[in-house]
């Protein structure tokens, strides 16, 4: 995407897309316009030759009753088939948009995500792609409609009796002047009402994960109250935008056409009926015409607030596609790495000048396990992250055989890499699903013998469905320790070369952390295994532990080595272990 171009040149190249269609569907308008308009043509021929001839065989007459009804047919049949493609089109360009946002979405940093409320991101693609929705149907069903029959009909009137329709030609400039006050007292109170719709759907997402805290600290009454803030601060601005949209569409542009319409009849009446100057088919006929002019003006004015709100969220998803992102590269047939992984110096910061690791350097051979152990906010996520490939570091590299990780595709880097976070995330589906994630190449068997070396399989087996029991939202009907191993069984399944544990045992009891001890000591056969850890017992058989403080390698060894020196790490284990010891600063 180009930022520089204004918004309305970036939805045009949407509809670009369509182009065809839409010419085609124009063409197909102005059929269905001219065949309404010749309807009031006819009706002032008709009277005009009755007038004129009172005695005048009726055979014409009902010629010409029968072509009217004939455009009746025409019109209606044109009108449905070009609303019908318009309407079609705009959703296909909506369907095309939503798209590339999701698209984008995926190559977008994680920085964003981690700065950006979840649920402004879900309003950008489901709220605001809606809203734009709306103007394309607005615009190519009303808009395009309206200015099709205003130049039809102003046409019409003067064919009638141009002189007549010099008249009217001050309500085009007026409508304007009305439309741009409008729009520009309107567009104010419309941004912040979008502004709040994301806001709300942010707090409610928000309000909705997090919904056992608030009710086990009683927070209900004060997150009602915030949200009060917000929902009465929208409103507020939507009954203020509907007093300007009641004061300057359909009420000032019903009154202005009822004058304008008395004036007519008034001033050109007369010629008409008393001084014979104007045919009594014709005043017929303009005031016809004269009165179908507004209704295409109440239908713009009737789509303008749907049009502005469009605007300002289209200024909001084009924001997010003028992001910089990585293309999704595909991981192609790289043949498996050793996971030999090295840190060579590695300084790295989320916040430009706030180092959170500083100068890593180590080393994780092929088999090894490495843990990771630190107090909270030690740096051992953050070697995790760039690993994977999530950030860059700032200084250093990163090396997986000998290669710097940075001249690989994420989705190569990642491909022979398998993680267990501390949080397990189950996906809506079947369990089977949750393992194999529409990888082809894990057969149902393969699942099964990952969930049976994890652990898994004594209790999904007893589940009603088994492997096709069916997985809610986030898992929620399983507990946290068959989520986790579901999770690890995951992680297995993909046969990595590299497996990355994030505190992988921190919400599993006991019994099942002696489940996974002993499939760990099976599946990290030949596999370079990183462990963060909270619970030290977990790792005593790693073959090097690295202990982390504020960004910095203080210590490292083998659970031997590092008790044996009594320092950082004996303390902590002392400390788990339930005897006195103290933490130096």
């Amino acid at each position: 995407m180009n930022p520089t171009r204004s918004t309305s040149s970036r939805l045009f190249s949407y509809a670009l897309v369509y182009k065809y269609r839409i010419i085609g569907a124009i063409a197909i308008l102005c059929c269905a316009v001219g065949a309404e308009l010749g309807g009031p043509y006819i009706i002032k021929t008709i009277i005009d030759q009755h007038l004129s001839n009172p005695t005048n065989e009726i055979e014409p007459v009902l010629g010409l009753l029968a072509l009217f009804i004939g455009l009746l047919l025409l019109a209606g049949f044109s009108n449905f088939t070009q609303s019908y493609i318009l309407q079609s089109t705009a959703l296909r360009i909506i369907k095309n948009m939503r798209m590339d946002l999701m698209r984008h979405i995926q190559r977008i940093p994680l920085r964003y995500f981690d700065n950006t409320p979840i649920g402004q991101v879900v309003s950008r693609i489901a709220n605001d792609t809606e809203a734009i929705r709306d103007l394309f149907m607005s615009f190519m069903a009303t808009f395009v409609v309206s200015f099709i029959q205003l130049i039809g009909i102003f046409t019409a009137l003067f064919i009638l009796d141009a002189q007549l329709a010099l008249y009217t030609l001050m309500l085009p400039p007026l409508f304007a002047i009305i439309m741009y006050v409008h729009l520009k007292y309107s567009k104010k109170y419309i941004t912040i009402m979008r502004a709040r719709l994301s806001d709300m759907n942010a707090m409610i997402n928000e309000s909705i994960a997090v919904m056992p805290i608030i009710q086990a600290f009683r927070r209900e009454k004060h997150m009602l109250e915030e949200f009060e803030v917000l929902n009465n601060d929208r409103y507020v601005n939507q009954v203020k935008q509907f007093r300007v949209f009641s004061l300057s569409s359909r009420n000032i542009v019903g009154t202005i056409g009822s004058l304008v319409t008395a004036f007519v009849i008034w001033y050109f009446g007369k010629a008409s009926l008393v001084e014979a100057t104007l045919s009594f088919g014709v005043f017929y006929a303009f005031i016809d015409y004269l009165g179908r002019v507004f209704h295409p003006i109440i239908g713009i004015f009737d789509q303008l607030t749907n049009a502005q709100r469009a605007f300002v969220s289209a200024d909001k998803v084009f924001a997010i596609l003028d992001m910089e992102g990585k293309d999704v590269e595909d991981a192609g047939q790289i043949s498996r790495p050793q996971g030999v992984v090295k840190f060579d110096d590695v300084t790295f910061a989320y916040n430009e000048g706030d180092n959170v690791l500083k100068g890593i350097s180590f080393e994780a051979r092929k088999g090894e396990t490495v843990a990771l152990v630190g107090h909270t906010g030690s740096g051992k996520s953050s070697i995790i992250n760039l690993l994977l490939g999530f950030y860059e570091p700032g200084e250093g590299k990163i090396t997986i055989d000998g290669t710097d990780i940075r001249s690989f595709s994420k989705q190569t880097l990642r491909k022979h890499m398998g993680i267990v976070l501390q949080d397990p995330y189950l996906f809506a589906g079947d369990i089977k699903f949750n393992v194999s994630l529409y990888n082809e190449e894990i057969t149902i068997d393969r699942v099964k013998k990952a969930l049976a070396d994890v652990g898994a399989a004594s209790f999904i087996e007893q589940l009603t469905h088994g492997y096709d029991e069916q997985v809610v939202e986030r898992g929620s009907t399983l507990s946290s320790g068959q989520r986790q191993l579901i999770s690890f069984a995951r992680a297995l399944a993909f046969d990595p070369s590299i497996l990355i544990l994030d505190e992988a045992t921190a919400s599993i009891d006991s019994e099942t952390e002696g489940l996974i001890q002993r499939a760990l000591k099976v599946v990290s056969e030949g596999r370079t295994t990183l462990i963060i850890a909270h619970r030290l017992s977990t790792i005593r058989d790693a073959n090097q532990i690295l202990v982390l403080h504020r960004g910095e390698i203080v210590e490292r060894g083998n659970h031997d080595q590092l008790m044996a020196l009594g320092g950082r790490y004996y303390k902590m284990y002392q400390l788990q272990k339930g005897e006195k010891a103290s933490l130096p600063v």
